[in-house]
């Protein structure tokens, strides 16, 4: 069974800077998009960025446009999530997904694999 698989979480202060990763295990899953979805304590999972490699284009939630920059390989299915500027309120469980069927970058039920999240605190 493919799995994605989310790295790079941790603890930093805030204005500090993480940069996470995700890969696919076992064999890479022919794309055609990947992104990054996030949850905090109490809240619902929310979109954050998105790279389409089909329409060549990469999106962003309006919370993290400017601090955060999406990039990937689709030839590998990994992505990585640059993160700047971080706040507290960036602190989340960060969810990688990937979908290989079309979809809109933001809905989460349009993607069909996803890693178990990694833990990202930012402290005040």
């Amino acid at each position: 069974q493919v799995q994605l698989v989310e790295s790079g979480g941790g603890l930093v202060q805030a204005g500090g800077s993480l940069r996470l990763s995700c890969a696919a295990s076992g064999r890479a899953i022919s794309s055609y998009a990947m992104g990054w979805f996030r949850q905090a304590p109490g809240q619902e999972r929310e979109f954050v960025a998105a790279i389409s490699w089909n329409a060549g284009r990469t999106y962003y939630a309006d919370s993290v446009k400017g601090r955060f920059t999406i990039s990937g390989d689709n030839a590998k299915s990994t992505v990585y999530l640059q993160m700047n500027s971080l706040r507290p309120e960036d602190t989340a469980i960060y969810y990688c997904a990937a979908r290989n069927r079309s979809g809109r970058y933001y809905q989460q039920n349009d993607y069909n694999y996803w890693g178990q999240g990694t833990q990202v605190t930012v402290s005040s």
